[in-house]
């Protein structure tokens, strides 16, 4: 089995459908950014991209709960998803200094225990928010 890292998430390759989802994302995401600036906490930059993504017309459900499968029982361990966007992609955001694996990590595991094929981690607390973007791939197979 291979090794599943950030640094080869990062690299893999995406459908031409979820490549231009994560860009809306990514773009909604800038317009929050542009409004607000760095600098707030982490809940303040998720209501405002809920109503971006609303604005927009893109579904999402948000703090998802994200149950642990053990032994065919869905077990509670308090993981919530900041955004599940069209039922494909994983939004996770921060507001920090600067991202470090372990958030990356965390990315990576809630997409493989949702069994989700893309992820992104955005960090507000960033003068340009392009830099503070990280797109992941799990187990994805291109069409």
């Amino acid at each position: 089995m291979k090794e599943f890292t950030a640094e080869s998430a990062e690299n893999a390759e995406v459908s031409q459908s979820d490549e231009e989802l994560t860009r809306r994302i990514i773009g909604a995401a800038i317009s929050v950014h542009q409004a607000l600036g760095s600098g707030l906490l982490e809940s303040a930059y998720e209501a405002c991209l809920a109503a971006e993504f609303h604005h927009l017309g893109i579904h999402y459900e948000r703090q998802l709960p994200l149950p642990v499968h053990y032994r065919g029982v869905a077990v509670d361990c308090a993981y919530r998803l900041d955004f599940l966007v069209e039922q494909r992609v994983i939004v996770e955001l921060k507001s920090v200094d600067r991202i470090e694996p372990i958030f990356q990590a965390q990315l990576l595991s809630y997409l493989r225990l949702a069994d989700k094929p893309i992820g992104l981690l955005i960090n507000f607390n960033v003068t340009r928010l392009v830099n503070g973007v990280k797109r992941l791939v799990h187990d994805y197979q291109s069409s």
